[in-house]
């Protein structure tokens, strides 16, 4: 009989909530400090992690719990992309 997967889990900053790695969406602080956003998962860096819902995106950055997690200031930019980009996966969710 084959063990079942272990799906890695991760803390939301906003709800503080865990949830599946892939439910998320990842923030990571580049060594050579840059602030963007990891679809794969796979960049180097420090990471923090946002649910893809509007209301934990709007917790997180009224708390700064993105700035707290990551240990850096985030620029206006990063935030306008994951806002963007969390209401094309709202609208996409709701189309089907």
């Amino acid at each position: 009989m084959q063990r079942p997967k272990k799906v890695p889990l991760r803390k939301c900053v906003g709800c503080q909530q865990q949830h599946a790695k892939r439910e998320l969406i990842r923030v990571v602080h580049t060594p050579d400090g840059a602030v963007e956003l990891d679809l794969t998962g796979r960049k180097n860096g420090r990471g923090a992690y946002v649910c893809r819902k509007m209301d934990c995106f709007k917790l997180a950055r009224k708390k700064k719990s993105l700035e707290r997690a990551l240990k850096t200031a985030i620029p206006e930019s990063v935030f306008d992309e994951l806002e963007f980009r969390l209401e094309g996966a709202l609208a996409a969710d709701g189309q089907s």
